[in-house]
Formats: C-alpha cells, sequence, structure tokens
C-alpha cells in the first residue's frame, strides 16, 4: 500500500525509531538515490541528535522495586468479597521485575518523545522553499529552508573544511536577473538561522549559495571567494 503521508513525516518516524523496519529500508533506499531525502534524513539526525545531548539519565531509587512490589501486593491482600452480581476484574499474574521496569522505561520514554516532538512542531516555522546545495562534484553539501518571514536555515550535510582564515558566506538571488544578495555569515561549521529584511517571499528556482569569504564577509557585497556549495529552490515534498 503507498504510504501518502508527507516525506518529513515518515523520515522523522525512522530517525526517532516509530517506523517499522520495512519503512525504515524504504527511506534508507530513498535516500541513496534522492538528495532531497537525502538531506531531510540528515537533518532529523541533527535536529533529533541534539535533543539527546540535552537528556541527562536519571537513577531510580534503590527501593523501587520493593515500593512497587509492595503496592501490588497491598492490592491483592486488600481485595473484598464481591456480591455473586458483580464482575470481578480479572487480575494478571504479577510480572516479574524485569518486564515491569521494561514497561516503566518504555512508557516515560513515549511520553518523553511525545512532549518534545510536539513541541518542536508546534514552534517550527514551515519553509517555503528548500533548495540542496551542491558541490563540484555533485555532493550535496547544505541544505537551505527558506520561510515566508525570510528567515533561512542553514544544515550543513557532513563535515566541512573551511579554508584558513576564511569563512562561509550565505548567499541568494531574489531576482534572476539581479545581483547576488549576502544572507549572513557563518562564523561556526554548524547549522544556523539567518534572518534578512527587505526581501520578498522565497520562490521556486532562486538561487542560493555558499562561498568561502575572507573572516567579516566579502568586501565588496558579492561573492568573489571559492563556492561551497549552490542550488536552486524547491517546493517542500
Amino acid at each position: 500500500m503507498t504510504d501518502n503521508r508527507p516525506i518529513e513525516e515518515r523520515v522523522d518516524e525512522v530517525v526517532i525509531g516509530l517506523a517499522d523496519p520495512a519503512e525504515c529500508e524504504s527511506i534508507t533506499r530513498l535516500a541513496e538515490t534522492d538528495p532531497e531525502v537525502a538531506a531531510l534524513l540528515d537533518r532529523a539526525r541533527l535536529r533529533y541528535g541534539e535533543l539527546d545531548d540535552t537528556a541527562e539519565p536519571v537513577a531510580l531509587p534503590d527501593d523501587m522495586w520493593d515500593r512497587v512490589a509492595a503496592a501490588l501486593d497491598s492490592d491483592v491482600e486488600d481485595t473484598e468479597p464481591v456480591p455473586a452480581t458483580t464482575v470481578v476484574p480479572f487480575l494478571r499474574p504479577t510480572p516479574s521485575p524485569k518486564l515491569l521496569w521494561t514497561s516503566i522505561t518504555s512508557v516515560a520514554a513515549s511520553l518523553l518523545l511525545a512532549v518534545a516532538l510536539g513541541w518542536m512542531l508546534m514552534s517550527r516555522v514551515e519553509p517555503t522553499v528548500i533548495a540542496v546545495l551542491v558541490n563540484d562534484a555533485g555532493n550535496p553539501v547544505a541544505l537551505v529552508e527558506g520561510t515566508e518571514d525570510n528567515t533561512t536555515r542553514i544544515t550543513l550535510l557532513g563535515p566541512t573544511t573551511v579554508p584558513e582564515g576564511r569563512i562561509m558566506q550565505v548567499w541568494t538571488k531574489p531576482d534572476a536577473d539581479g545581483p547576488p544578495v549576502s544572507l549572513g555569515i557563518l562564523d561556526r561549521v554548524e547549522s544556523t538561522q539567518l534572518g534578512a529584511e527587505g526581501l520578498p517571499t522565497p520562490s521556486v528556482n532562486q538561487l542560493y549559495e555558499i562561498t568561502f569569504e575572507q573572516k567579516g564577509g566579502s568586501p565588496t557585497g558579492l561573492p568573489i571567494g571559492p563556492i561551497h556549495g549552490k542550488g536552486l529552490a524547491q517546493q517542500p515534498l
């Protein structure tokens, strides 16, 4: 059966471990042939990886199981005889400590993931356009997401080596016949969000580019350094 859900939702489920093995294999194979899907997969791994980094392990009290077992025993011992007309619930056997602990941790992890995922989806502005920037060898090096308010998210794909004494500068051409316009400088080799004022809403086939410029940015206001990657904007899948 064909899965008609948005590809972003399917990729997120694969990364956070909610997809079944068949779906994981399907997305992995698709990413091998589709640079946009590969970029979405890398971006999701980076995004949820940052979430994992914020989680700190919490040790349970030493008497955790004793307290749970005591509560379960108390529930069974306090059961009073009931009239014949009352429906008696089925009492399951007392689970083993290992099984009960696995259930508790699974529920806690699911709740934490649901809350975190909901917060991220609610706070994230959906992009108007997406561009996969590729280098001269045709390899994807960055994912650009442009929103309606001209917030631009840059996600670097894979390791990036910046020449000594250089920085990365992001450019776009709102007008195909006009000059490139700087969106800002990437002073760190990591995903960054840039803001630009006075530009029209990003559109399909708009050019995006990253170049290596001297520290402080291009002195001419135009890209003059080596090109790290470039690509044309497309509508999100």
